[in-house]
Protein backbone atom coordinates (compact mmCIF):
# COMPACT_ATOMS: atom_id res chain seq x y z
CA UNK A 1 0.00 0.00 0.00
CA UNK A 2 2.85 2.37 0.84
CA UNK A 3 4.49 1.79 -2.54
CA UNK A 4 1.18 2.50 -4.29
CA UNK A 5 0.72 5.74 -2.35
CA UNK A 6 4.28 6.80 -3.12
CA UNK A 7 3.77 6.07 -6.82
CA UNK A 8 0.55 8.06 -6.94
CA UNK A 9 2.26 10.91 -5.10
CA UNK A 10 5.11 10.98 -7.63
CA UNK A 11 2.71 10.93 -10.59
CA UNK A 12 0.68 13.70 -8.95
CA UNK A 13 3.78 15.87 -8.54
CA UNK A 14 4.75 15.15 -12.16
CA UNK A 15 1.25 16.19 -13.26
CA UNK A 16 1.51 19.48 -11.37
CA UNK A 17 4.90 20.21 -12.96
CA UNK A 18 3.64 19.33 -16.45
CA UNK A 19 0.59 21.57 -15.93
CA UNK A 20 2.88 24.46 -14.99
CA UNK A 21 5.07 23.89 -18.04
CA UNK A 22 2.20 23.51 -20.47
CA UNK A 23 0.50 26.66 -19.20
CA UNK A 24 3.57 28.89 -19.03
CA UNK A 25 5.54 27.86 -22.13
CA UNK A 26 4.48 29.18 -25.53
CA UNK A 27 4.72 26.07 -27.68
CA UNK A 28 1.12 24.95 -28.10
CA UNK A 29 1.27 25.33 -31.90
CA UNK A 30 4.40 25.42 -34.03
CA UNK A 31 4.81 26.46 -37.64
CA UNK A 32 7.60 27.42 -39.98
CA UNK A 33 8.22 30.63 -41.89
CA UNK A 34 10.89 31.81 -44.29
CA UNK A 35 13.02 33.08 -41.42
CA UNK A 36 12.55 30.78 -38.43
CA UNK A 37 10.22 28.58 -36.49
CA UNK A 38 7.15 30.32 -35.10
CA UNK A 39 5.39 29.08 -31.98
CA UNK A 40 2.25 30.23 -30.26
CA UNK A 41 1.02 29.51 -26.79
CA UNK A 42 -1.65 30.77 -24.50
CA UNK A 43 0.12 34.05 -23.92
CA UNK A 44 2.66 34.98 -26.63
CA UNK A 45 3.64 34.54 -30.26
CA UNK A 46 7.34 33.71 -30.47
CA UNK A 47 9.51 34.00 -33.56
CA UNK A 48 12.96 35.27 -32.74
CA UNK A 49 11.39 37.49 -30.10
CA UNK A 50 8.10 37.06 -28.32
CA UNK A 51 5.22 39.46 -28.80
CA UNK A 52 1.63 39.61 -27.70
CA UNK A 53 -0.48 36.90 -29.28
CA UNK A 54 -2.55 38.39 -32.13
CA UNK A 55 -6.10 37.18 -31.61
CA UNK A 56 -9.21 38.27 -33.45
CA UNK A 57 -12.02 39.76 -31.43
CA UNK A 58 -14.19 36.68 -31.98
CA UNK A 59 -11.47 34.36 -30.61
CA UNK A 60 -10.42 36.53 -27.67
CA UNK A 61 -13.07 35.17 -25.31
CA UNK A 62 -12.12 31.61 -26.21
CA UNK A 63 -8.44 32.29 -25.50
CA UNK A 64 -9.25 33.92 -22.15
CA UNK A 65 -11.37 30.90 -21.26
CA UNK A 66 -8.54 28.50 -22.09
CA UNK A 67 -6.12 30.59 -20.02
CA UNK A 68 -8.51 30.69 -17.07
CA UNK A 69 -9.24 26.97 -17.07
CA UNK A 70 -5.56 26.05 -17.34
CA UNK A 71 -4.80 28.26 -14.34
CA UNK A 72 -7.73 26.72 -12.45
CA UNK A 73 -6.44 23.25 -13.25
CA UNK A 74 -3.07 24.14 -11.72
CA UNK A 75 -4.78 25.51 -8.62
CA UNK A 76 -7.00 22.46 -8.19
CA UNK A 77 -4.08 20.09 -8.73
CA UNK A 78 -1.97 21.82 -6.08
CA UNK A 79 -4.94 21.90 -3.68
CA UNK A 80 -5.46 18.16 -4.25
CA UNK A 81 -1.79 17.53 -3.52
CA UNK A 82 -1.99 19.45 -0.24
CA UNK A 83 -5.24 17.67 0.65
CA UNK A 84 -3.59 14.31 -0.01
CA UNK A 85 -0.77 15.07 2.40
CA UNK A 86 -3.14 16.44 5.06
CA UNK A 87 -5.62 13.58 4.75
CA UNK A 88 -2.86 10.98 4.81
CA UNK A 89 -1.88 11.94 8.33
CA UNK A 90 -5.13 13.19 9.86
CA UNK A 91 -8.03 11.01 8.73
CA UNK A 92 -8.75 7.41 9.64
CA UNK A 93 -9.02 4.58 7.14
CA UNK A 94 -12.20 4.59 5.09
CA UNK A 95 -12.47 8.36 5.08
CA UNK A 96 -9.17 9.20 3.42
CA UNK A 97 -8.73 10.69 -0.02
CA UNK A 98 -12.41 11.27 -0.81
CA UNK A 99 -11.95 15.04 -1.08
CA UNK A 100 -8.58 14.62 -2.78
CA UNK A 101 -10.13 12.47 -5.51
CA UNK A 102 -13.03 14.88 -5.97
CA UNK A 103 -10.72 17.90 -6.30
CA UNK A 104 -8.48 16.02 -8.73
CA UNK A 105 -11.51 15.16 -10.89
CA UNK A 106 -12.44 18.86 -10.90
CA UNK A 107 -8.87 19.53 -12.12
CA UNK A 108 -9.42 16.89 -14.81
CA UNK A 109 -12.61 18.65 -15.92
CA UNK A 110 -10.83 22.03 -16.11
CA UNK A 111 -8.10 20.53 -18.30
CA UNK A 112 -10.74 18.91 -20.50
CA UNK A 113 -12.56 22.19 -21.03
CA UNK A 114 -9.39 24.19 -21.70
CA UNK A 115 -7.77 21.78 -24.11
CA UNK A 116 -11.03 21.05 -25.92
CA UNK A 117 -11.68 24.74 -26.54
CA UNK A 118 -8.10 25.23 -27.71
CA UNK A 119 -8.40 22.23 -30.02
CA UNK A 120 -11.66 23.50 -31.51
CA UNK A 121 -10.61 27.12 -31.99
CA UNK A 122 -6.85 27.44 -32.40
CA UNK A 123 -5.14 24.29 -33.67
CA UNK A 124 -5.48 24.88 -37.38
CA UNK A 125 -3.61 28.18 -37.64
CA UNK A 126 -0.37 29.78 -36.57
CA UNK A 127 -0.05 33.45 -37.46
CA UNK A 128 2.44 34.14 -40.27
CA UNK A 129 3.43 30.46 -40.54
CA UNK A 130 2.98 27.50 -42.82
CA UNK A 131 2.69 23.82 -41.94
CA UNK A 132 1.30 24.22 -38.39
CA UNK A 133 1.50 21.31 -35.98
CA UNK A 134 1.02 20.76 -32.26
CA UNK A 135 3.80 21.69 -29.89
CA UNK A 136 4.93 19.92 -26.77
CA UNK A 137 2.78 22.03 -24.43
CA UNK A 138 -0.40 20.93 -26.18
CA UNK A 139 0.69 17.30 -25.88
CA UNK A 140 1.66 17.79 -22.22
CA UNK A 141 -1.80 19.22 -21.51
CA UNK A 142 -3.43 16.08 -22.94
CA UNK A 143 -1.06 13.88 -20.92
CA UNK A 144 -2.02 15.84 -17.79
CA UNK A 145 -5.66 15.26 -18.71
CA UNK A 146 -5.08 11.49 -18.67
CA UNK A 147 -2.96 11.51 -15.53
CA UNK A 148 -5.37 13.68 -13.55
CA UNK A 149 -8.27 11.36 -14.39
CA UNK A 150 -6.31 8.26 -13.41
CA UNK A 151 -5.07 9.87 -10.20
CA UNK A 152 -8.56 11.13 -9.29
CA UNK A 153 -10.09 7.68 -9.76
CA UNK A 154 -7.25 6.02 -7.82
CA UNK A 155 -7.77 8.41 -4.90
CA UNK A 156 -11.45 7.50 -4.83
CA UNK A 157 -10.64 3.79 -4.92
CA UNK A 158 -7.95 4.14 -2.24
CA UNK A 159 -10.34 5.78 0.19
CA UNK A 160 -11.75 2.32 0.93
CA UNK A 161 -8.40 0.80 1.88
Amino acid sequence: MLVLLAGIFVVHIATVIMLFVSTIANVWMVGSSNYATISTGLWLLCNRTCTELPVSSQDEASLKTVQAFMILSIIFSVVALVLFIVQLFTLEKGKRFYMTGAVMLVCWMCILIAVSIYTARFTSTVAFATNPHHGYCFILAWICFCFSFIIGVLYLVLRKK
